[in-house]
Formats: C-alpha cells, structure tokens, sequence
C-alpha cells in the first residue's frame, strides 16, 4: 500500500473503534486551547475581514462561526481556522514544526455542526486528523520547513482526515480524500517573513481544503494514491527523501495528541525558549531590567531565521522577534496580549533593552532542532555580574506540560474579554464533558 492508503486504513478505524480515556482527555485539552485561541482571533483582522469578503456564504449554511454566525461549511472551516491562528496562541507539535489545531479542529467543528454530530464524534475526527497529519509533517521534517509553513501544507492533512472522519468516509474514500488534499497543500515561509495577514491565512486555507477534499472524495472524487511517496509525490517536491515506513510505525501504538505543547506566550513558538530563559536567569540573579547592560541568547537556526528581526513595526511583526518579546518580558513579567498594543510597541524602555540583546546560533542546540526547542540566556548587569541558564525546553512542552488548571486559566484569560465571563465558563465546562454531548451545535 502507499502512504496515504495506510494512513487512511488507521484513520477510518477511529470512526468507530474505543477511544481511550486517555486520548479522548487529551483531545478535549487540545479543543479547549483551540477555543482559547479562537475568540480573540474571531474579533481581530484577518477573520472579520474575510466576513466582508465572503458575506454571500454567511447568515446561511450548517455550520457557525466561532460567536454563532451561521455559515456554510467551508467558509467556517476558513474563518474559524484562520482566528485560531491569528493570536498566535494555539497549540504546536514539536517534531512536525507546526500548529495542528487550527486547521484541524476548524474543520472537525464545522463537520461536526453540518452533520449535527456528537462530541464524541468529534474527538474521533480530531485524533484523527492530529495522528494523520503529525506524522506527514514530522516525516517532511526540517527540510520541508526551509521553505515551507507547515500549519498551511501538513495542516491540510489533519483537516482533511478530521473532515473525512466526521463523514464516515470508509479506508478507500479516505484515502483519495488525502491524496486530493495533498495536491491542495500550500503555505510559503516567505509569507510572513515580513507584515501579512499570509500566516492566520494559510491555517484558514488548510482547514478549508481539508473539507473540500472530504466532501470531494464522500461524492466519489479521486486522487493519486501516490501522492506522498510517488516519484514526483510531495516527498520528493517538498522534502528529501522522507521515511514513509517509519511515518506510519507507531499509527494505533502511540498516540501524538498525548504529547503537544500548549502555549504559555501569545507569540512565536521560537521564542519561548529564550523568553522563559531570560525570566528564569532574572529570578535567579534577582535583579531588575534597568540593571541589564547585555543580554547574549543563543539557540537554533530556525528560530533566528524565524523570528530574529530587531526592528518590528507591527503587532504581527513582534510576535516575531526574539528582541522584542525577551524585553517585554524582562520588563513586564509576561508576553500576554497586551504585549502587542500599539503603545507597548512605541515603549522607548523596551525598545532600549532591545538594543542590549545579542542573537547567535548554538551549533549543539541548533542540531536537537526540532525535537528539541532550547536557548541558552546569558545576563551582564551594570554592576559587573555575569551568570548563564540553558533552558533545555518550553513551559508547555510536554516535559513541562501545562496543567489543567493553567490551561483552564489560559481559556479563561482570552475568552472572557470576547464573550463575557459566564459564557466563557459555560463554554469551557461543556468542552471538558465534550464527549458526553449529544449534539456539538448545541455547545
């Protein structure tokens, strides 16, 4: 069989097999973050620009948008994929390089409301779609990531088996759903390598073609089989030489939902290494920002590539930069959503720490890139200290998980300003007894 064939043979079992308690527990963790970050990104730009954009798809149609707006299928699965990423505050998988819970739940919740199906029903398409497309992205690897965002390519794959997953696609249909989706997958590093709206939109694209192609392959439409592993597949386009045969080693034996790092920071992933660093350094010296004359952080390649500019204008450009969210923190504690207004990006005391931070790339850290996320923070104070912490991985990694109390807190901090406190604990209450629910339109 091809790749994709395989992947679908294990993805269409989770249609109706036993879903442990575990990886049902840990799927409704992954949809209450994708909640988290969803509301604030609903009521930001580019989401309530594409409403305008697309208002012949709304008032009308199944599905809704994350404040209950009815829209049809496909433009949910757009505009909500598009919010949950906007924020930069949802959910990443370490060794795939990419955010599978936008595109991916996105597409499952908009199903899940067209179909009236269950909670439960749901959690299936969301495993699904995390162990299908976690596995495709952590196959491409760092090479498909050079010039590749892999929530727009990789993230199609996790819509397109939640979507087929919700339709009671069988291991055939699946299958050419994959293959239809693959040949939709795109999303270009160089698109937010600058200010754009390009990156929310690239999770927006993957969950919608994710569902196209579901409801393409549930008509009958067929796709190359060897798409993935084919001579001129997307391996060999967009990767070098990826292992398929260990891709799909451990499908139905390991379950990667049970190992994804929720977010801490309302920015880059690349930065929290070196953010919660320099907050542990700070605690440790005791001291405050205005005695800071350097501060040396070393890291990966990527990140610095990534998010290494020193002259962000923008709120989308400072989620981006390693200077600008080190200072912030330094000075204020936290890299929340106030980081990023337009006062704190004018603050002269941040911009000025900004000055005294050095960026370089540690070859030994730079080679346990991507299963590893590290930064090493060196301090010099005014007074003549110098002290240096590793930090060997990211508060919310899954060596130092967030618990269910700071991913509720998380939930909280962002969806009460959106929707209001009652609604937002209501909300919260019935996601974590999701798979009790009998109809997800209801939630």
């Amino acid at each position: 069989m091809t790749a994709a064939q395989t992947f679908a043979d294990f993805a269409s079992t989770l249609r109706h097999a036993p879903i442990s308690d575990v990886v049902a527990y840990h799927a409704k963790r992954a949809i209450i973050d994708w909640y988290a970050a969803l509301l604030p990104g609903s009521v930001e730009s580019p989401a309530t620009l594409l409403e305008q954009a697309l208002h012949e798809d709304l008032d009308r149609g199944d599905a809704r948008l994350a404040l209950g707006r009815p829209a049809t299928v496909r433009t949910a699965a757009l505009i909500n994929g598009t919010a949950a990423h906007t924020v930069e505050v949802d959910d990443i998988f370490r060794e795939a390089i990419f955010h599978p819970g936008a595109p991916t739940i996105a597409a499952a919740l908009a199903l899940a409301q067209a179909r009236q199906a269950s909670g439960l029903q749901m959690v299936r398409g969301v495993v699904a779609g995390y162990e299908v497309s976690t596995r495709i992205g952590a196959a491409l690897g760092r090479e498909h990531y050079r010039y590749w965002h892999n929530t727009g390519t990789v993230g199609t794959f996790g819509a397109v088996s939640a979507a087929a997953t919700l339709l009671d696609l069988d291991a055939t249909r699946h299958a050419h759903a994959l293959c239809t989706g693959a040949t939709f997958a795109a999303g270009l590093q160089q698109a937010f390598r600058m200010d754009s709206m390009s990156k929310p939109l690239h999770a927006g694209h993957a969950a919608e073609a994710g569902v196209l192609a579901a409801l393409a392959a549930e008509q009958g439409v067929t796709g190359s089989l060897d798409v993935l592993d084919g001579e001129a597949g997307m391996g060999r386009a967009m990767s070098q030489a990826p292992d398929w045969g260990q891709a799909v080693a451990t499908l139905g034996s390991e379950f990667h939902i049970t190992r994804m790092t929720f977010k801490n920071h309302a920015c880059c992933g690349h930065t929290f290494a070196p953010i919660d660093g320099a907050l542990e350094l700070r605690s440790r010296m005791g001291v405050q920002w205005r005695d800071l004359q350097a501060i040396e952080i070393a890291t990966y390649g990527p990140a610095l590539e990534v998010a290494g500019s020193f002259e962000p204008r923008t709120a989308a450009e400072a989620r981006f930069s390693i200077p600008f969210v080190v200072a912030t923190a330094l000075i204020h504690g936290s890299v929340r959503l106030s980081a990023f207004t337009p006062e704190r990006l004018r603050d002269a005391d941040i911009r000025g720490l900004m000055s005294r931070i050095r960026l370089s790339v540690d070859p030994a850290l730079d080679a346990g890139f991507p299963g590893r996320r590290a930064a090493r923070v060196t301090i010099s104070t005014t007074d003549g200290r110098i002290d240096a912490y590793l930090q060997p991985t990211r508060k919310g990694d899954p060596e130092q998980p967030l618990t269910d109390d700071d991913l509720s807190d998380k939930f909280m901090e962002l969806a009460a300003p959106v929707v209001g406190s009652a609604r937002a604990h209501a909300l919260l209450q019935s996601l974590w007894r999701l798979e009790g629910c009998e109809n997800v339109l209801g939630l």
